[in-house]
């Protein structure tokens, strides 16, 4: 038996060249019960910022009276990034590593984002489950990616609650893509190899508090509670459609405007060879690429973010497994 508190600590993750701290706050709730270690972060990525107000209202209603075992809260996992709101670090900072989600679990003598890990990783490690909360581009349907044949780690993405569900192959059954991409540096990928399960909620829109992503976050965290035993009651039962991960997302081939079609709306389900929208030449209005999918299944990201390069992704698609 212990007493309930909350502590907030200042932790720092790594110096800069001038010698100035690079410090965050770790929230550590504990309750009066022995129970499960659940660790929660957010903003790896700083613009994401849904996962941080997440976690502010998690505080404001989490009831710690009634909290078994321990919640380690990091809402501001990369200060540098989120105060740039930038999703990378810039190379002045760390040319070898800027993407933090690359690089788990660390490393004390590394790059910048390494030794950041690896002082989070401290954390992480002692957790019996782990939920790393982003938030997606603007445009996408919020959904909950897991490591596929993890069954702990997908109870864990049923319990958030969304209504989409995408398990993610890793390792030697991930495609040549997962790997040149790094994946296998996230932070899900290195805690399931530790035997940690872990999910990545995307509760979409970045840059600015989307009320209803906010809520699907702070519901979801206190689901997983329930689900953990963490918190009284039994955990809530969702509608959900699980797919798999899709990472060879319709892309741009050429420059331009890119016009998404504008009756088709993230959520629905499409067939192959649907019309997404047309990547057009500003100038001269030539239609450049009528970009279409691929594959039947969801579509769960379709940008709206009209200026686009070659290789910008324009639409994602899931593949169904289970209604």
């Amino acid at each position: 038996m212990t007493s309930r508190t909350h502590d907030a600590d200042e932790v720092t993750l790594a110096r800069l060249p001038s010698g100035v701290e690079l410090t965050t706050t770790i929230h550590t709730y504990r309750g009066a019960e022995d129970g499960p270690t659940l660790y929660v972060q957010a903003a790896q990525h700083g613009r994401e910022i849904n996962g941080t107000e997440t976690l502010r209202r998690f505080h404001e209603r989490l009831p710690l009276e009634d909290l078994s075992g321990e919640i380690v809260a990091v809402p501001v996992a990369n200060p540098l990034t989120f105060d740039l709101v930038s999703y990378i670090t810039p190379e002045e900072f760390d040319s070898v590593n800027p993407n933090m989600n690359r690089i788990w679990p660390g490393d004390d003598e590394g790059s910048l984002h390494q030794r950041m890990a690896a002082t989070l990783w401290e954390e992480n490690k002692r957790a019996d489950a782990i939920i790393d909360l982003h938030t997606g581009s603007p445009d996408m349907l919020p959904h909950v990616v897991f490591r596929e044949g993890d069954e702990a780690a997908r109870d864990l993405a049923e319990a958030f609650g969304t209504g989409l569900l995408l398990s993610e192959e890793a390792d030697e059954d991930a495609s040549a893509e997962w790997h040149r991409r790094g994946f296998a540096g996230k932070l899900r990928v290195a805690a399931a190899e530790e035997g940690i399960p872990t999910i990545t909620p995307e509760l979409a829109y970045n840059k600015q508090i989307l009320e209803n992503a906010v809520e699907i976050g702070v519901e979801g965290l206190l689901n997983v509670c329930r689900h953990l035993g963490m918190l009284p009651g039994e955990a809530t039962d969702y509608d959900q459609t699980l797919a798999r991960n899709h990472l060879g997302q319709v892309t741009a081939t050429e420059a331009g405007l890119f016009h998404p079609d504008p009756a088709l709306e993230v959520g629905q389900e499409i067939e192959a060879g649907t019309w997404l929208g047309t990547v057009y030449e500003p100038t001269t209005y030539e239609s450049l690429q009528e970009a279409t999918a691929d594959r039947d299944g969801i579509l769960y990201a379709l940008t709206q973010e009209s200026t686009v390069v070659g290789g910008d992704q324009l639409a994602s698609v899931a593949l169904v497994r289970e209604e």
